[in-house]
């Protein structure tokens, strides 16, 4: 008696002090279960979902299964290249993110048509996080299309209030936090790291909740040498060509 009543403090003491986010509860479908939780001392907080976690996991099934044609149609595509021995490398990065974002909606939960949703550049797992080549810019771009084909409002942060009108052009997008609005509608993010490896770059994405930090749906792949050296460079830094001295 003197432990159930110790693990039952225990319990309620975490669901007092843990600030758990609307897209993380676990849920039990009997006391029986609860009473086994209390009784073998595990501190696990039995929680039954909110409406709004109801209403969230309903819209999110919906949305797997109206994206169910697509990816039975993309399957049907590659078993047609397996099939007439179509060579993978003549597919480009958006083959390939097409295949995570096919992932992503497997698992993906709590996101839906109201849940606005912000993309990042991805950047190497050994680097700071504050830097991205092209490849990581373009993977980016390439989940922009993916997501928005999805039915999910995308919200591109990178769009100014203005239209900047230059002698080479015109131009929306910035790059310079001070141009671009703030407090934007965004509850989840999509972002992404990638690990350099001898024949490619092993991609690692993921979707989380802004404010919980929780992880609501994760994707991997591997993207082969000939497909991360198709994308090249501009050559400019600072806005000049670089060109070699000799």
């Amino acid at each position: 008696m003197k432990i159930q009543c110790l693990s039952l403090c225990v319990g309620i003491a975490l669901s007092g002090c843990a600030n758990f986010p609307n897209e993380a509860y676990v849920t039990s479908d009997s006391e029986q279960d609860k009473q086994f939780y209390i009784e073998s001392g595990q501190s696990q907080v039995v929680q039954q979902p909110s409406a709004t976690n109801t209403n969230q996991l309903e819209a999110s099934a919906k949305f797997q299964s109206q994206f169910k044609q697509q990816f039975n149609a993309q399957n049907k595509a590659n078993n047609y290249s397996k099939m007439n021995n179509v060579d993978p490398k003549n597919f480009n990065i958006n083959h390939y993110v097409r295949g995570m974002m096919q992932d992503l909606v497997s698992n993906l939960q709590y996101v839906n048509a109201e849940t606005p949703m912000a993309v990042t550049s991805f950047v190497f797992l050994d680097s700071n996080f504050e830097e991205a080549d092209v490849l990581g810019n373009q993977i980016a771009e390439s989940f922009i299309h993916e997501i928005h084909k999805f039915g999910i409002p995308v919200i591109d942060f990178k769009t100014t209030d203005y239209v900047r009108v230059t002698p080479t052009g015109d131009f929306v997008l910035s790059r310079d936090f001070l141009e671009l609005p703030s407090n934007l509608p965004v509850q989840y993010v999509l972002l992404g790291t990638l690990t350099k490896h001898q024949d490619g770059v092993l991609v690692n994405a993921r979707i989380v909740g802004i404010s919980s930090k929780a992880v609501v749906g994760s994707a991997q792949s591997f993207l082969p040498a000939e497909i991360t050296q198709s994308i090249n460079s501009n050559g400019l830094k600072d806005g000049i060509k670089l060109v070699s001295s000799q």
